[in-house]
């Protein structure tokens, strides 16, 4: 009988890809493997963080994993000292994110609490108000990218540079905006990190409570506990089913679902006053509420990450099932009031079961888990999507402008850079601009950015092993279990040693109910489009822009995430079913094969 090993691969006997020789100039030195910290390396447990980054970065799009990076783990460590970790270190291989959390001292767990609690009280204790000040703090931000302007730059500056005593030129405004660009979204996510974790530590509290109070209580019921959330996060989709129904009223239905597409459509509609009415109740809307990423696992972690407002054939698509549904009679709005009178009934049957005098420590500890979980969710529309969305869409322009004025062959080059060599090309452009000579650019990186563009070829048919190092006997860090869905099990599962029959799958019960249908595989948003009615979703990860496809499925099995993770809330949410953290479901099962999910046990069955 053989053994199962008890450790994976050392993160430093990780091979390059044949042809992908050189990868490590693509990214920061301090993100990559380094003899002095083998050591230390080889004991740790990595996993691949399929959840945030499951595709293969882009040198530019290092920026976006380095700004939780830092700002997670300075909360974590330095801010407000969570007990039983620090934060949760990173590294690129065979440009792939992998990561790994920190523990804590165990001696100096008794003290990180005190100053935890102390610190998180002030927090708790005036949560809305502070959540209201943060609001405006990222909003801000928001504002200050959106006034930024990455034209190519002028043959001859407009007059108000004089006559407004501006005093610097527009080139030097380029230098300028491009660093703020990225200390800002380095700034907001310091923001981004000072509640969240809050809110995820509240939760916890709640979780504990519930555990030790009721030994056999489920994951899931504590989650749906503090489920029906109003927050913004749904507000994308809840304006779709909202322009679905004004299409009936104004009775531009037609027009709509026969539009072969939004720029077919929009001119149309331009042809009846009722038409207008509708598309301009659609640009209102436009902005910011499809400000929203498509891109699955972590929402606007890459540059090519397009949201709604640039791609409209996607709201399009689900305003158009929504009319369809609504001409059936059938109901489209989110069962939020069934998901509350569920959790309220769930949570007043435990209560019934305490002793009277738990029962006030339970009604504190429930209050505010479900004050911190709006935060939780509806962080995303801020961050995630609003910040990212701008972002990106600022750099696109920036590579665009580079591109127009020599810098690079392509408008998208700039993306095969690390921020650093970017801030290089822009002084070479604005210097040359500025003295009226021939740039050096297109002629310097050209040769760089065509060797990256083989290996990035190269990368992104890597298969990334799932996990490097040596894992714990038991996955009880918590975040790893509830955010990313590494259980004992799965890391059992990953080194040979599962139980699993070759025809079920074990995750985590993400969403209850039972039911069985075919099996759509979807590894991209391009691939929503496929999906029928009636099917089982099957995917990587999802993203909060693919709540539209939950009309149409009856089910939501994911590789990645647990119990806190979003495709496990949002499916609580829209009451479905749903396991999460399965780990191999993608390549497990097949299009159209017929698939039974209990989002109670956590499995999934393949029946044929």
């Amino acid at each position: 009988m053989t053994t199962a090993p008890t450790s994976f691969q050392s993160p430093y006997d990780v091979a390059t890809p044949e042809g992908a020789e050189g990868w490590e100039q693509m990214y920061n030195w301090y993100h990559q493997r380094g003899e002095e910290r083998r050591a230390e390396d080889e004991q740790r447990f990595w996993f691949h963080d399929r959840l945030h980054h499951p595709r293969v970065l882009a040198p530019y799009d290092e920026i976006q994993c380095e700004c939780w990076w830092q700002a997670l783990g300075a909360f974590n460590t330095r801010i407000l000292p969570m007990p039983p970790a620090h934060g949760v270190d990173q590294r690129i291989i065979n440009g792939y994110v992998y990561v790994s959390p920190v523990p804590a001292d165990p001696a100096q767990l008794q003290a990180r609490a005190e100053i935890f609690q102390r610190r998180a009280g002030h927090y708790y204790e005036n949560w809305d108000a502070i959540y209201e000040e943060w609001k405006v703090k990222v909003m801000a931000r928001l504002d200050e990218i959106r006034a930024m302007d990455f034209s190519p730059l002028p043959d001859l500056e407009d007059d108000s540079v004089i006559f407004d005593h501006r005093g610097y030129s527009t080139g030097y405004k380029m230098i300028q905006d491009f660093q703020r660009l990225v200390v800002v979204m380095y700034e907001t996510y310091q923001y981004h990190f000072e509640m969240l974790n809050l809110g995820y530590a509240a939760y916890l509290t709640f979780f504990g409570f519930c555990k030790q109070a009721f030994p056999n209580i489920t994951d899931q019921a504590i989650s749906r506990m503090v489920g029906g959330l109003h927050v913004d996060l749904y507000r994308p989709d809840d304006e779709l089913k909202r322009l679905s129904k004004e299409a009936l009223r104004l009775g531009v239905d037609d027009e709509v679902t026969n539009a072969g597409s939004a720029e077919a459509l929009f001119a149309l509609l331009g042809e009846s006053e009722a038409g207008r009415e509708w598309m301009a109740d659609w640009q209102r809307t436009a902005d910011p509420w499809f400000l929203f990423s498509t891109d699955a696992g972590h929402p606007g972690g890459y540059h090519d990450a397009k949201p709604w407002i640039e791609d409209p054939d996607v709201p399009l698509a689900a305003i158009k099932e929504y009319i369809a549904l609504l001409r059936k009679g059938e109901q489209i709005d989110r069962p939020t009031e069934r998901v509350l009178a569920e959790r309220e009934r769930i949570a007043g049957e435990y209560r019934a079961l305490m002793a009277e005098e738990d029962r006030e420590a339970f009604d504190e500890v429930l209050k505010l888990a479900r004050t911190v979980f709006v935060y939780i969710e509806e962080h995303n529309i801020y961050i995630e999507h609003w910040m990212w969305a701008t972002f990106w869409r600022k750099s696109r322009d920036l590579a665009a402008a580079l591109h127009e004025m020599g810098a690079f062959d392509g408008p998208r080059d700039m993306f095969l850079l690390r921020r650093s060599e970017v801030a290089e090309a822009i002084y070479d452009i604005v210097a040359a601009w500025s003295v009226g000579s021939r740039p050096r650019g297109a002629d310097y990186w050209r040769p760089i950015i065509e060797e990256r563009r083989r290996i990035y070829e190269v990368l992104k048919a890597w298969d990334a092993p799932p996990a490097l190092g040596r894992p714990p006997e038991e996955v009880n860090e918590p975040f790893t279990v509830m955010l990313w869905g590494i259980t004992t099990d799965q890391v059992a599962a990953w080194l040979g040693g599962a139980g699993e029959d070759g025809r079920t799958l074990q995750g985590q019960a993400g969403s209850p109910g039972v039911v069985e249908g075919p099996a759509r595989i979807v590894r991209a948003v391009e691939e929503l489009d496929d999906v029928q009615q009636g099917e089982i979703l099957i995917c990587p990860a999802t993203s909060p822009s693919w709540s539209t496809v939950f009309s149409r499925v009856l089910a939501t099995v994911s590789d990645v995430g647990g119990v806190m993770s979003h495709a496990a809330i949002i499916c609580r949410e829209y009451g479905i079913p749903a396991v999460v953290g399965t780990g191999r479901a993608v390549s497990s099962i097949t299009n159209g094969q017929r698939v039974r999910v209990d989002g109670d046990r956590g499995t999934v069955t393949i029946v044929d």
